[in-house]
């Protein structure tokens, strides 16, 4: 019996020899209709071929090829993603969690005009949280967590809403004041006057509502309304978001610049980073600038409010269990202007950067995680792809 195998017949699949790989050259013909070009994959066996298939043993005809690629550049897409989500994800932990303790003894540092240490230098203010956490336990400098977490989501939905009717986003400001004035409270009160029985996650939200509408307990009369604190609130976020966009849009136009003098690089961080790095440099700038006036709106958002916070100076109170001293907050500015040149005049230029040198221990902290993330998803990207 004559074979009527083809002569380009190899047994796994079926081809011509002019033909190229997924066989777009085929002609379909049916009756009275012009040949039109194959789009499907062509079949590996034909049907008028009986034990065709199978003709090595363990071998198994495919019925489709893969494209070439397509396993190789799938790969490579998860490694990026993989890639951009571990070091992002770095990032957002160390900003919003890792850095609380700073934010918390920074704010301490800017509200505490009894102090005579201003901590300039991350080293003074390293040395005493560690003093507080070993005499007040680990809570004591990772309180009022949950309170910024609620602010930071009454931010995100104001910003939301305000921005489908005004082009002025940055005026959740002034939205989310009173939960940011009840936010700051939490965040440095003392552990030692902190009643953990009536705490709760949202005694946040409670109190802005509170200090909102002016009910609730009673304050002292030196507790400023919330009108004079529109402007330096209005002022401080609108102001930071336009160092920052600016600070971050240079950083993005140098790393550019920069890049098309040099090769194109093949690592895929390279296409996440320089965001990070940008969006670093412009959040470090910011406050920097801003440092005066945060310290300025921490104090006159806390005036009158009754809080008792932890001595900066890490003297310890002999009668007390070599706990901290506290020390309580009784300042009497008459707005705005008058804590300006109150501060000047009693403090010096210094006063308006107490707690300086914990920001820099907490961006210091920020900029090596992401660059230890950054080697760290490098090195396992050069494996997966050794391997």
């Amino acid at each position: 019996m004559a074979s009527r195998r083809p002569d380009s017949f190899d047994g796994l699949g079926y081809r011509g020899r002019d033909d190229p790989l997924y066989g777009a050259g085929y002609p379909v013909r049916s009756a009275g209709a012009p040949a039109e070009p194959q789009l499907h994959h062509w079949v590996t066996t034909p049907p008028d071929i009986p034990g065709s298939r199978n003709l090595h043993p363990g071998e198994r005809t495919p019925l489709f090829d893969d494209a070439p690629g397509e396993i190789a550049g799938s790969a490579s897409e998860q490694l990026n993603r993989f890639a951009g989500f571990g070091v992002g994800f770095v990032s957002l932990f160390t900003e919003n969690v890792l850095s609380h303790p700073c934010i918390v003894f920074r704010r301490q540092c800017q509200v505490n005009y009894h102090a005579r240490c201003y901590h300039l230098t991350p080293f003074s203010a390293v040395a005493v949280m560690y003093s507080i956490t070993k005499a007040q336990g680990v809570k004591a400098l990772w309180k009022g967590m949950g309170s910024t977490f609620i602010v930071h989501g009454v931010t995100l939905g104001a910003e939301g809403i305000i921005s489908e009717f005004t082009p002025l986003p940055r005026l959740t400001a002034v939205v989310a004041l009173p939960f940011y004035c009840a936010s700051l409270i939490e965040t440095v009160q003392s552990e030692i006057v902190r009643d953990e029985s009536s705490s709760g996650l949202l005694d946040c939200v409670r109190e802005g509502v509170a200090r909102l509408l002016g009910v609730g307990a009673p304050h002292s009369r030196r507790l400023l309304p919330l009108r004079c604190l529109l402007l330096p609130a209005a002022l401080h976020a609108i102001l930071r978001y336009a160092v920052a966009t600016s600070i971050q849009r240079v950083v993005l136009w140098l790393h550019q610049r920069s890049k098309k003098q040099r090769a194109e690089p093949s690592n895929p961080l390279d296409a996440y980073f320089p965001e990070l790095a940008a969006s670093w440099a412009g959040s470090l700038v910011a406050d920097v600038v801003l440092f005066p006036l945060e310290t300025v709106l921490h104090r006159l958002a806390l005036q009158g409010t009754r809080t008792i916070i932890d001595a900066t100076d890490g003297v310890v109170a002999v009668g007390n269990g070599g706990s901290p001293l506290v020390v309580p907050v009784n300042t009497q500015y008459d707005g705005f202007s008058d804590c300006l040149h109150a501060i000047s005049r009693k403090e010096g230029g210094a006063g308006f950067y107490r707690g300086f040198g914990v920001l820099v221990a907490q961006y210091a902290l920020h900029g090596a995680l992401l660059a230890a993330a950054r080697t760290l998803m490098r090195v396992l990207l050069l494996d997966a792809k050794a391997s």
